[in-house]
């Protein structure tokens, strides 16, 4: 069976965790990732959910953060700042440079954003192939009061999240560079074939949003010919994980599992799902989509293969 994920940051990682421990003999998994988050940071091109993606399948993972790199240090980042090297908000640990350093002089030589994560992959094996939505710079910025002068104006999501821990009011997000990119090609092909499309429980503005409206996907997704479902990040009124609210305010999308799904929408009428889980109590109607109330939380990796073959039930698979 080849099954594809639409994936983003640490929740989506974790859902991967549990799609391979769901995997039978001869499964393909590929997961397209949230190019969004990306950012130039001294020098250097981050694109942290590709990373937390392969560092959490490649047993590299800072556990407890969920992000970044086990065992890390931080030398770099004290010497940044000794410099008084600005930004100083966003800490690069030491091992996670080298991954950064390798990335950028790869781009710099020409090699698409795609081939570069297949080689960065090729030493972690995280027996999923993760695939850019797109091989172009996208990076998401949020429109807010800044705090700095109280002008309006917008800034990388990055800094709202991380340096203000999105606590400035978004206005709205605009994704920079969108509209002159494309789908990466592995992106499309990973979707035009798939028995099953998954849509993990990521912050479906900035994440699953950032990936659907790519140019290119979301025709690829309505073509699709095997069932989207997707996984609800909202459990009892809140987010699992992050800070999710904020961005669903910023889009008036009310924060519940009820409304991420009409605000996905339904495949049959111009929408991306087929299937909706969402958790026991958090009844939903959306109109067109099959809703099903499974155990959501992701304790360990089998309670959260269950949630996925849950979802393989819906899709039929």
């Amino acid at each position: 069976m080849k099954v594809t994920v639409l994936v983003g940051g640490v929740g989506g990682a974790r859902f991967l965790q549990g799609v391979k421990a769901a995997a039978g003999p001869g499964d393909e998994i590929r997961a397209v990732v949230n190019v969004g988050d990306d950012i130039w940071m001294h020098g250097l091109r981050v694109c942290p959910d590709l990373d937390t993606c392969m560092y959490t399948l490649g047993e590299g993972i800072d556990p407890e953060r969920g992000w970044g790199r086990a065992k890390e240090t931080w030398s770099v980042r004290e010497e940044l700042e000794a410099y008084g090297a600005d930004p100083t908000w966003f800490g690069l640990g030491d091992r996670d440079v080298a991954t950064h350093l390798v990335r950028t002089r790869m781009l710099r030589a020409g090699y698409p954003l795609s081939q570069v994560t297949a080689a960065l992959c090729a030493r972690w094996q995280p027996g999923v192939d993760l695939v850019p939505a797109s091989d172009d710079r996208i990076e998401t910025h949020v429109v807010v009061d800044d705090p700095t002068d109280g002008a309006r104006r917008a800034i990388h999501f990055q800094e709202w999240w991380v340096r203000h821990r999105a606590v400035p009011r978004a206005y709205s997000f605009v994704s920079i560079g969108r509209d002159q990119a494309t789908a990466c090609p592995d992106a499309l092909a990973a979707v035009a074939d798939a028995d099953v499309v998954l849509v993990a429980p990521s912050n479906p503005v900035v994440s699953v949003h950032t990936i659907v409206d790519v140019p290119g996907m979301r025709p690829a997704l309505s073509a699709a010919p095997g069932k989207i479902v997707g996984v609800s990040p909202i459990v009892d009124g809140h987010a699992v994980r992050g800070m999710a609210e904020a961005c669903l305010a910023a889009v008036d999308v009310p924060v519940s599992a009820e409304g991420v799904g009409r605000f996905h929408g339904a495949r049959s009428t111009g929408g991306l799902l087929d299937g909706w889980l969402v958790a026991p109590g958090d009844g939903a109607e959306v109109p067109g989509v099959e809703v099903r109330e499974v155990p959501l939380m992701m304790t360990d990796s089998e309670t959260t293969a269950a949630m996925v073959r849950a979802a393989y039930e819906v899709a039929g698979v």
